[in-house]
């Protein structure tokens, strides 16, 4: 039934591409360069607007980063009602630790074949999501 639908809707399936800002291909997993520029040369936020955005870009990837809600944490405090702007140094140890988590190792892994997973499904009329874990 999923590959009669794929077929319906043109979804094709192909062997390499960039999923989550990371090249998908036979040979593995790579972290796409220019993503990486991008997020190195990342000024910190001037900004309670900047600070939303900077974190509603990691908030996508926080699944794959360990202890995520530890690390913005002095982030977070400065979307507080009320609360003056100040960007200080753990603000900005903080977004740097986050940019460092972005770049450095990939988001996304090869899965270990060998050990149990659990495969969650979901599908609608225009769209097809497939999510793992293990």
């Amino acid at each position: 039934m999923v590959l009669y639908h794929c077929e319906e809707t043109n979804l094709v399936l192909v062997r390499k591409g960039i999923v989550l800002g990371h090249k998908i291909s036979h040979p593995g997993i790579e972290v796409d360069k220019a993503r990486i520029e991008v997020i190195e040369n990342l000024p910190p936020p001037t900004s309670v607007k900047g600070i939303r955005s900077f974190l509603g870009h990691d908030g996508f990837y926080r699944r794959f980063i360990k202890y995520f809600s530890k690390i913005c944490k002095p982030l977070c405090a400065l979307l507080e009602q009320n609360r003056p702007f100040n960007f200080d140094e753990p603000c900005f140890i903080a977004f740097e630790k986050l940019k460092k988590r972005l770049v450095v190792a990939p988001i996304v892994i090869v899965s270990e074949w060998t050990l149990p997973f659990e495969l969650m499904c979901d599908a609608s009329d225009y769209a097809v999501g497939v999510e793992w874990g293990q």
